[in-house]
């Protein structure tokens, strides 16, 4: 009779775990359906493919020795780690009064049919329309030694390179490769993206989430088990005075 009160004990644990468990699951399922229908939305709102971008490269960090340090949310270059709002942007739209120009972001030109599609971000210099397609002179705040707001020198520019035709021009790039133009920065928070584009950084979140399965759900139930096959102490009645 004790075996079967210890099973029908442990079925009804395991029961309202699968219960909690899959609340859990519907709960994650949830977080997952809003998070893809706000990346949309946003998508739609901001009409660009690419929203939302974290800064990686150190090319628009004017204080090289300190990128991706304390930075605050307005300033009007960027740093490493940022995490960067994008909105669409055409050419007619895009202002070129530098050292006040846009900071825009570009698909990366192509050298060959076999290059992975990535983004860069970069800032315009100046834009030239030629045979009715408009092309822009680019420069990293960083780069150079005419750091922004400091002028550059032509030399100092981008040199953009695209083996197909009208993408590129003299070193311009074209507004064929236009995602569009920064609107707003967040300081720090372009790490935390940064961190999941890696599979070392989705291997261990996922390896977070299952200790936490484990620690929240399996190991009670084995602790109660044991609690329950344990013979239990009898409490001995005080003796009478």
């Amino acid at each position: 009779m004790q075996f079967l009160s210890q099973k029908s004990s442990l079925k009804k644990s395991i029961k309202n775990h699968g219960k909690k468990i899959f609340k859990v699951l519907i709960l994650l399922t949830v977080i997952a359906i809003g998070f893809l229908g706000f990346w949309f939305a946003s998508k739609a709102m901001l009409n660009t493919e690419y929203p939302m971008v974290p800064v990686s490269s150190s090319n628009m960090c004017v204080f090289q020795l300190n990128c991706g340090g304390l930075a605050h949310p307005f300033e009007r270059t960027l740093d490493v780690g940022d995490l960067i709002i994008v909105q669409g942007a055409n050419a007619l739209s895009v202002r070129v009064e530098y050292p006040n120009s846009d900071i825009l972001v570009f698909r990366f030109p192509k050298q060959n049919s076999y290059q992975e599609d990535k983004l860069v971000i970069t800032r315009i210099i100046a834009k030239e329309e030629r045979n009715g397609i408009t092309y822009f002179r680019t420069k990293g705040d960083g780069q150079g030694s005419h750091k922004w707001p400091e002028i550059p020198s032509a030399s100092e520019c981008d040199i953009w390179y695209d083996y197909r035709e009208n993408y590129t021009l003299d070193g311009m790039i074209s507004e064929k490769l236009l995602v569009g133009k920064v609107v707003f920065r967040i300081p720090w928070v372009g790490y935390i993206a940064l961190f999941m584009q890696n599979f070392s950084g989705i291997f261990i979140i996922v390896v977070l989430i299952i200790i936490i399965l484990i620690v929240e759900f399996v190991v009670p139930i084995f602790a109660r088990k044991k609690a329950e096959t344990e013979p239990k102490k009898s409490v001995e009645s005080p003796s009478e005075a």
